[in-house]
């Protein structure tokens, strides 16, 4: 007890950026497949940035998983398409992996967390791309639509948000779900694309992704961290 108090005193003596550099590196340890995923999104990011926009068009194309590519080079494609992001910045997809990602990853453990991500982009992506494939058999679409770019991390983001769900205690569960589905929905119906269909799909897919979630501990009660944050404030 004497070494652990000792230990304590010791570390409130340190400086405070070293503190909180420690913090910062315990919490991104606690999810290293999210923080390597933003890592790599970040480098590839600065890439597009940096080169003209016929040079980004071509890096992109190769990496899209538009319906040429899904019959040629499924696999390649399906990988590479989830290391660029598409629309947004990258400081919008670092909140927005922290909000989700890391939670899941902490709940989940990595391998299931990426597992659930992963299943999610294939499967919207095929999802989303059959149903543009079936509306360029019925001239809804020109032919040429095979190639339209489609690349991203948004389906595996929305599979995790949708896996999220089992994390929170109920009755949130319910509205949170709720929420979930309206925003998706919505984006189907203002959209009426083959993109926020994949949306739709890969957060369902996360909701299907519920057997994965058995046996791990943990849970989030919205409304109780509230209320312990708003005491610890009050402290203050």
């Amino acid at each position: 007890m004497t070494g652990s108090t000792g230990g304590s005193v010791r570390e409130r003596q340190r400086p405070w950026w070293t503190r909180a550099g420690r913090a910062v590196w315990a919490y991104v340890r606690s999810a290293p497949g999210t923080y390597a995923w933003l890592a790599v999104l970040l480098a590839t990011t600065q890439v597009i940035r940096h080169v003209d926009p016929v040079t980004a068009d071509r890096i992109l194309e190769r990496r899209s998983t538009n319906l040429h590519h899904l019959q040629v080079s499924p696999v390649r494609v399906l990988v590479t398409s989830a290391l660029w992001i598409a629309g947004g910045g990258w400081l919008s997809y670092f909140v927005l992996y922290n909000l989700f990602h890391v939670p899941v990853e902490r709940w989940l453990g990595t391998l299931r967390w990426i597992s659930v991500a992963m299943i999610a982009h294939v499967g919207a992506t095929y999802l989303s791309e059959g149903v543009l494939g079936w509306a360029i058999h019925r001239g809804l679409a020109p032919p040429k639509a095979v190639y339209t770019l489609d690349y991203g991390v948004s389906y595996a983001l929305a599979g995790v948000v949708g896996v999220l769900t089992y994390l929170i205690v109920k009755p949130w569960r319910y509205l949170y779900v709720v929420g979930v589905l309206a925003v998706y929905v919505f984006g189907v119906h203002q959209s009426r694309d083959y993109t926020s269909i994949g949306h739709l799909s890969a957060a369902l897919i996360g909701l299907a992704c519920y057997p994965i979630t058995r046996g791990r501990p943990g849970s989030f009660d919205p409304v109780a961290s509230a209320r312990a944050l708003h005491r610890r404030l009050r402290r203050r």
